[in-house]
C-alpha cells in the first residue's frame, strides 16, 4: 500500500450525498487516505440518515454539526461557521462536496475562503432554472472549485459552454453507478421490503417527492396527489410511497390527504429503496438521484418537475417529464410504462463504476500529493 500524504475532508450532509459520497469513501479505506467525514446534519431524521450508513458499513462521521430543521439564510450561515472552524483545525489539503445541496453549498464557500482545495464531485448538471436554489448552489459552486468532476459529458458541455477553465475539469462518472451495482445484490440478500409490504414484482408503482417547489406550494402538492389519484384509477396496482418528513408535513399543513392507492411507508433505508426501485413497474419522482438510480437499474421514470438536470435520461427515453399538472402525470406515465432497457447497459452515460477510483486517482495526481 502506498503511503499518500494528502488529508481529505468529506463533507455530506444528506441522503444523496451519504449514498454517492460512500464509494469515495471506500477508495480512501482502499488507499489508506487519511480522510475524515464531516456531517452538516442537514438531514438529522435517524430515518433519513444514520440507516443509511449503516446499510452501506460506512464509518461515522467524525463530526456532526447537527444544523438540521433551521431555515435557509440561517442554516447556511452556521454551517460555514462551524465547518469553518472544523477545517481550521484539521487543515485538510482537500474537501471534497458532492450534488447541489445546502452543505455543497456551506462546505465550498468555508473550503474556499480558507484556500483549501475544492473538489467539487457530479459539476456541470444544470436545469437551467434559476428560480431552483439547486441549480444557483451548482453554478456558485463550480465557480469556486479547484476541480470539477463531471459525471456525464452533457455535464461537460455545460461547463464549455460557461467558459470554464477544462483544465481542471475531469469526466469522471458518476458514484451512484458505483453505489447502485456494489449494492443491488446485496440489497436482494438482506432485505425482504417486498415481503414485509406483499408487493409482487412488477405489480407496484413507487413515488416519492419531496423538492422545495413543490411541496412548499399547496397548489402544486395537491396537482401531484391528485395525478397520483388518476394512475391509480387507471392501472389499479399499489402506489407506495416511502415519505420523507417533509411532504409529510407540508400534506398535515395544508389539511391534504393521500389519495385512494398511494400506499404511505415510512422512509426506507438505501438497500430496502433499491429493491423497492429494482422491482416497482415504474418510479415517479421529483428526485434527481432516483432518476439516475432508476436509468441504471433500467425503470421507466416519470419526473414531477418542469425540468431535469439529468437530461441523458430523457434523451435516451427513460424517463420523461410531467410537471405537476395530474394529466400529464397520467400521460407520461402511459406513455413510459411499457419501457425497458437492460441493466448495465453499455450506453449508461453516468459511467461504469469506477467513478470513485478516478475521482480519488486525480485529486492525488493533480495535487501530486503521492
Amino acid at each position: 500500500m502506498k503511503n499518500y500524504k494528502t488529508k481529505i475532508c468529506i463533507i455530506l450532509g444528506t441522503r444523496p450525498e451519504i449514498i454517492k459520497m460512500a464509494p469515495i469513501v471506500r477508495e480512501c479505506q482502499k488507499k489508506g487516505l487519511d480522510y475524515f467525514i464531516l456531517h452538516t446534519g442537514q438531514h438529522y431524521s435517524q430515518k433519513m440518515d444514520e440507516i443509511f450508513f449503516k446499510d452501506l458499513n460506512l464509518p461515522g462521521s467524525k463530526y456532526n454539526l447537527k444544523t438540521g430543521g433551521q431555515p435557509y439564510r440561517k442554516q447556511v450561515g452556521i454551517m460555514v461557521k462551524n465547518i469553518t472552524a472544523v477545517l481550521l483545525k484539521e487543515k485538510p489539503d482537500a474537501v471534497v462536496v458532492q450534488g447541489d445541496t445546502i452543505s455543497v453549498l456551506a462546505g465550498a464557500l468555508a473550503a474556499n475562503k480558507l484556500g483549501i482545495k475544492l473538489v467539487h464531485h457530479e459539476a456541470g448538471l444544470r436545469s437551467h432554472d434559476t428560480s431552483m436554489l439547486e441549480e444557483v448552489i451548482r453554478v456558485i459552486v463550480d465557480h469556486i472549485s479547484d476541480l470539477l468532476m463531471v459525471p456525464t459529458e452533457d455535464a461537460l458541455k455545460n461547463l464549455q459552454q460557461e467558459g470554464k477553465d477544462l483544465g481542471k475539469v475531469f469526466v469522471t462518472g458518476n458514484t451512484i453507478v458505483d453505489a447502485v451495482l456494489q449494492n443491488a445484490k446485496i440489497a436482494d440478500k438482506k432485505t425482504k421490503i417486498l415481503k414485509k409490504l406483499k408487493l409482487k414484482n412488477r405489480d407496484y408503482f413507487l413515488t416519492t417527492f419531496h423538492r422545495a417547489e413543490n411541496v412548499d406550494k399547496k397548489e402544486r402538492l395537491e396537482k401531484i396527489l391528485k395525478g397520483l389519484e388518476l394512475v391509480f384509477c387507471k392501472f389499479n396496482i399499489p402506489i407506495i410511497f416511502p415519505i420523507h418528513p417533509r411532504t409529510k408535513n407540508k400534506i398535515s399543513e395544508f389539511k391534504l390527504a393521500l389519495p385512494k392507492g398511494v400506499f404511505e411507508t415510512e422512509p426506507a433505508g438505501f438497500l430496502e429503496f433499491l429493491q423497492l426501485e429494482k422491482n416497482a413497474k415504474l418510479i415517479l419522482t421529483d428526485s434527481g438521484g432516483i432518476q439516475e438510480e432508476a436509468f441504471i437499474l433500467g425503470v421507466p421514470c416519470v419526473t414531477l418537475r418542469d425540468n431535469t438536470e439529468r437530461s441523458e435520461t430523457i434523451k435516451l427515453k427513460m424517463n420523461m417529464l410531467a410537471g405537476t399538472n395530474p394529466k400529464k402525470i397520467l400521460e407520461a406515465t402511459e406513455k413510459m410504462i411499457g419501457r425497458k432497457i437492460a441493466k448495465g447497459d453499455k450506453k449508461n452515460p453516468f459511467g461504469d463504476g469506477k467513478a470513485a477510483e478516478k475521482i480519488i486517482r486525480i485529486i492525488l495526481e493533480e495535487q501530486k500529493y503521492e
